[in-house]
């Protein structure tokens, strides 16, 4: 087993800041524009008092700051993947990508929703608030606090919306994993080639030393 050194903990560590702030400067770049334009454009965003406005700003920025960290720690960590685990990983990968080109369109979708679960259902949730906000601050007949009193409600309703969502979709997600687990063998590949490793390493050292290996015995 091999434990990270100082300089890898640095890199992974200087790798999620980078991403982190990344995440922080495109969330940013979404969302302030965008409150921007509706303080500009629509009356009923510019009665919203300014706790609202910032907790709009911070459900985008949020969810890029933590996706893009955690996404440039994961790069990094492969970066620095070397011998049989990495080699056990590219094949895995190559595995995968040949059992996505055998899928159809419809199989590619769902498998990429129940990848991308969390990210469809945060999405469709930050969609659906800012409808309802929407319909709710074009009430005329409701005053600002009514319409801030409705607007919570929604966000409590579609809350918990989300919540059984993703609740449905990680029990189908565990048993589509049950019912196509298979048996683990990557620990025999790993094995197969720290072997390989082992040879061609004492094959160098033999031909450094101006030696020839012997010929293995029948």
């Amino acid at each position: 087993m091999k434990f990270a050194t100082e300089e890898e903990l640095a890199g992974h560590h200087a790798a999620t800041v980078r991403g982190a702030i990344e995440g922080v400067l495109g969330g940013l770049a979404i969302s302030l524009p965008a409150s921007w334009y509706a303080q500009r454009n629509w009356a009923y965003y510019r009665a919203l008092p300014p706790h609202l406005k910032a907790l709009g700003v911070i459900l985008v920025v949020g969810p890029c700051y933590a996706i893009q960290a955690e996404r440039r720690g994961v790069e990094f960590d492969q970066s620095t993947w070397t011998g049989a685990g990495k080699a056990e990983l590219e094949r895995e990968e190559r595995i995968q990508q040949a059992r996505w080109s055998t899928l159809d369109t419809k199989a590619k979708f769902r498998e990429w929703a129940m990848q991308n679960q969390y990210k469809i259902i945060l999405g469709s949730w930050a969609a659906s608030m800012a409808v309802a906000g929407t319909i709710v601050m074009r009430n005329r007949y409701q005053s600002t606090p009514q319409k801030i009193v409705q607007a919570r409600m929604w966000a409590q309703g579609l809350t918990i919306g989300v919540l059984i969502a993703a609740g449905v979709l990680t029990q189908t997600q565990r048993q589509q994993s049950h019912d196509n687990r298979s048996v683990d063998h990557s620990w025999a590949y790993i094995l197969e080639e720290q072997e390989k490793e082992e040879q061609e390493n004492r094959i160098r050292e033999l031909a450094r030393a101006g030696k020839t290996p012997a010929p293995a015995s029948a």
